[in-house]
């Protein structure tokens, strides 16, 4: 865990440009709302809001986000109304936080918007637990809603927009036969676990019950399968655990002093979004120190609370962990096969591109398929945690998955290479690019065939001599790495790294 977080590439140094974004966009969104005089529940409402706006809109495009974050009050303010009026009748309360749940999580068959408009609605109804809110702050609420959000989209589309300047990687949807299906079948499995998880947080605690709901929801977001739902929720209470002494030790002394309980939040945010493409585990330390700060803020903190925190969280976690396991399942390997092949499909389309870009093209640009690829390699590494997990007993499939894993991070390298030599307005188109870019092609077609048969058809690596130059240095190293790629993903499913 240590090792992926402070060793792990930041290409673009997209991770720290993101977190110092988010830093100096929640900072103006807070600010604004004391600027204009609103109450700190009402501040501590908007920052969260301009938080999410920035961590949950994924569209593809800098136009599709602005018109998601636009939409986020649409999804949001009828929610936080609901759960503002339902405040005082508990079962009501319960039961239109589990529809919002299920509803949030089945929004997903939209794609990246309905993903984003999900998660704010229901984020909406647990800042109102959260804070507490009644009805008659709603208009305070709003009115910091909207400012928090035009503060950290102005930063956002404005001061530092830096997605204009370079290909912005589309968020890979779900495999599967059917994305109606998978997200129906997923909002029945988060209802259940929001069932499950709110009666557990219900008998820990009267009054935080909803930290138990929120863990349910959250280790089902970006998720597809019961293995990636079971790794998510060890890793959401490992941090959760982690966060605690670190908590105990930096916020308690604070006493709710709020220049430096600001700064701990600020870290907090820092820490969530630079961390979370990287590590759940120390996303999720980030989370329960800017909460344990959030709470000394508003001046009910404690050592009790922050425990207690552990255990709605651990509720949570168990409740997700209950109905991935016993409704509907999707097993790991009905989703991990999809992903390896989708990325190996736009291995070969980098490489046609940037081959394309060689022989002298204009219009041909590799960079979009490399963010691409970047972001189904994101996916694939998700869909294999369970199996490359430390406390996975499956040893020969952790050492095939992992042999995967750092093939394709092999593919990855060597594409990345090739697109920056075609990126040379002096490179040069040879002959030989066309053959090695065929075999490249013919490697992928039987990888990815649906055919078990032709599976093994992989075409053999030419010697090292033949690959003279960047270009086809490159080549040759994609090449083999294909070839070596044969053997984990043709295995029978007996004892399989992936079914076939």
């Amino acid at each position: 865990m240590l090792k992926r977080m402070f060793v792990s590439p930041d290409p673009g140094r997209l991770r720290l440009r993101s977190g110092l974004r988010a830093v100096l966009g929640i900072g103006l969104a807070v600010t604004v709302c004391g600027l204009a005089g609103h109450s700190l529940v009402a501040a501590i409402t908007g920052g969260l809001a301009a938080l999410l706006a920035l961590f949950t809109v994924l569209d593809p495009t800098v136009r599709g986000q602005a018109v998601t974050t636009a939409l986020l009050p649409v999804a949001g303010f009828p929610v936080l109304a609901l759960a503002a009026a339902l405040h005082d009748h508990p079962v009501a309360r319960g039961a239109a936080f589990l529809a919002v749940m299920g509803l949030g999580v089945y929004a997903r068959r939209w794609g990246p918007r309905g993903h984003s408009l999900g998660v704010f609605a229901f984020m909406a109804f647990f800042t109102a637990q959260f804070l507490h809110t009644l009805p008659g702050q709603l208009p305070e609420l709003y009115s910091a809603v909207a400012l928090s959000l035009l503060a950290s989209s102005a930063v956002r589309f404005g001061l530092w927009c830096y997605e204009r300047r370079r290909p912005v990687a589309a968020p890979a949807p779900a495999p599967g036969r059917g994305l109606a299906r998978v997200t129906t079948r997923q909002a029945l499995q988060a209802t259940v676990g929001g069932v499950l998880a709110l009666a557990a947080g219900q008998l820990l605690s009267e009054q935080r019950w909803y930290w138990a709901v929120g863990a349910a929801w959250w280790v089902f977001v970006n998720t597809a399968s019961r293995g990636e739902t079971l790794v998510r929720g060890f890793r959401r209470v490992l941090g959760t655990l982690i966060g605690l002494p670190v908590g105990l030790a930096v916020v308690v002394p604070l006493h709710g002093a709020a220049v430096p309980s600001a700064v701990v939040v600020a870290l907090g945010v820092f820490g969530i979004f630079y961390t979370a493409p990287v590590s759940y585990t120390w996303m999720m330390l980030s989370v329960t120190v800017m909460a344990g700060a959030l709470y000394g803020l508003l001046g009910v903190l404690d050592p009790a609370l922050l425990l207690l925190r552990v255990t709605e969280t651990a509720a949570g976690a168990l409740g997700a962990a209950l109905a991935v396991l016993l409704i509907l399942p999707v097993t790991t390997h009905a989703t991990t096969d999809a992903w390896i092949q989708r990325a190996l499909r736009c291995v070969h389309a980098c490489t046609a591109e940037a081959a394309a870009r060689l022989a002298g093209s204009a219009t041909a640009d590799p960079a979009p398929r490399i963010a691409e690829l970047e972001a189904l390699l994101g996916r694939v590494r998700t869909s294999l945690a369970p199996l490359v997990h430390p406390l996975s007993p499956l040893r020969a499939r952790r050492a095939r998955a992992r042999q995967v894993l750092a093939l394709l991070d092999t593919c990855a390298r060597e594409v990345r290479g090739l697109a920056s030599v075609a990126a040379d307005p002096e490179a040069s188109h040879d002959a030989r690019l066309a053959a090695a870019c065929w075999r490249v092609e013919a490697s992928v077609e039987a990888l990815t065939a649906p055919d078990p048969a032709r599976r093994a058809d992989v075409p053999g690596v030419p010697s090292p001599a033949a690959a003279a130059g960047p270009a086809l240095a490159h080549l040759h190293g994609l090449e083999r790495a294909l070839a070596e790629l044969a053997a984990p993903l043709r295995s029978a499913p007996g004892a399989p790294l992936i079914g076939v």
